[in-house]
């Protein structure tokens, strides 16, 4: 169980490698009003991969999607979302290294999150938000501490060209991975996207078929 700092509880899943966990990390799904979730095909796909790689995964629903309480907050409310989800997974998994990831709309309220928090994380972006959308602003990128960032996006993404990523990045300190013939939905590359997300947070490289 998830509870935010302002009573909201949310529904959350891990995904737990076979043996002891390298690290911990919090995935966090694209925008509610859009239809995401935290199954949707990429999501489980990426929090596979990255289970595969000797990680654990959490998963959750940001208020008001599934059973997790509450309404859609404006990305405000999704940035206490991500706080408390952050939380547990130090609590659970106490001494081993944390990260923070997300998708599209979960990208960007998690690197939100970070900026407002003054986290130092390791962050991982695949295809952020970076305009506003729905009444919701993107980070202040400003207020971003140093930290390791990287940024995944597709050479056919629909909402931002890559030379628009690279400007992006470079405003908070990302390195850029583009997976040419993706758009923003990675069709058939979902695996590949959780490969480069374990290798950001220090999993295991995937023993070859």
């Amino acid at each position: 169980m998830i509870t935010t700092a302002d009573g909201v509880v949310l529904e959350g899943i891990w995904t737990t490698p076979d043996s002891e966990p390298l690290g911990a990390i919090v995935l966090c799904h694209p925008h509610p009003l859009d239809g995401g979730t935290m199954t949707t095909p990429l999501m489980r796909t990426v929090a596979a991969t990255v289970g595969d790689a000797g990680l654990a995964v959490l998963r959750f629903n940001f208020r008001g999607v599934g059973a997790s309480q509450g309404t859609w907050g404006g990305g405000s409310g999704e940035v206490l979302d991500v706080a408390a989800a952050v939380e547990l997974a130090a609590a659970t998994h106490p001494g081993l290294p944390l990260g923070v990831a997300g998708w599209s709309f979960g990208a960007s309220v998690s690197l939100a999150w970070q900026a407002e928090s003054g986290s130092s994380l390791p962050w991982v972006g695949i295809a952020p938000g970076i305009r506003p959308y729905r009444g919701s602003l993107p980070p202040d990128l400003a207020l971003l501490v140093p930290a390791r960032r990287r940024i995944v996006i597709g050479d056919r993404d629909q909402f931002a060209t890559v030379a628009d990523m690279e400007h992006f990045a470079a405003r908070c300190h990302a390195e850029m991975t583009v997976l040419p013939g993706s758009d923003h939905f990675f069709l058939y590359r979902e695996r590949k996207v959780g490969e480069v997300v374990a290798a950001h947070f220090g999993g295991r490289t995937p023993t070859p078929a």
